[in-house]
């Protein structure tokens, strides 16, 4: 399968409209690197395991989630955990002809940005004039930054941190 320019491989139709859904990006954030079970994925959504069950079986399906080993849960009950495969990282969903990847993923961060203690949180807004070639050079140097990061072994005592970054153009501006 051909590289898009991003260094992605180009998502699939199905790919991409698993991916174009808020509460689908944030399952795959909770399930990064602790494995959780449907249920377990509901309560931190606080939503119903049946709705919940629709999300992570798409997931599933396009190869998104993995389920692990099988565990018994509370009175014997069959209990599968899910682990993100980090798949989504990989994938350049902007060629796929799908759209609402780009809001999901505003909406994800938005539901989970709103749960963090905001002085715990850093934000930056800037404003650019760009030529062609230095909006090359900052998506460039953008992706090294961030593929190193995503591309490195977790500390095994470390905090979760996420990161949402955004380039566009700024249409409130001529």
């Amino acid at each position: 399968m051909p590289i898009s320019k991003t260094g992605r491989r180009p998502a699939t139709e199905a790919e991409a409209r698993a991916l174009a859904s808020a509460t689908r990006l944030r399952i795959l954030r909770m399930c990064l690197d602790r494995a959780l079970t449907n249920k377990e994925i509901a309560h931190r959504l606080g939503s119903h395991p049946a709705s919940t069950l629709h999300h992570v079986r798409t997931l599933v399906a396009t190869g998104f989630l993995a389920a692990q080993q099988e565990r018994r849960g509370a009175r014997n009950s069959r209990e599968v955990p899910y682990l993100a495969t980090g798949k989504s990282w990989r994938l350049d969903v902007g060629e796929a002809g799908v759209s609402g990847g780009g809001i999901a993923m505003l909406e994800a961060f938005l539901q989970e940005v709103r749960l963090v203690d905001q002085d715990a949180a850093a934000f930056a807004r800037l404003g650019l004039r760009l030529s062609e070639a230095e909006l090359a050079e900052l998506r460039t140097r953008l992706s090294e930054v961030l593929n190193d990061f995503a591309y490195r072994v977790p500390t095994a005592d470390g905090q979760p941190y996420s990161v949402f970054v955004a380039l566009h153009p700024d249409a409130t501006r001529d």
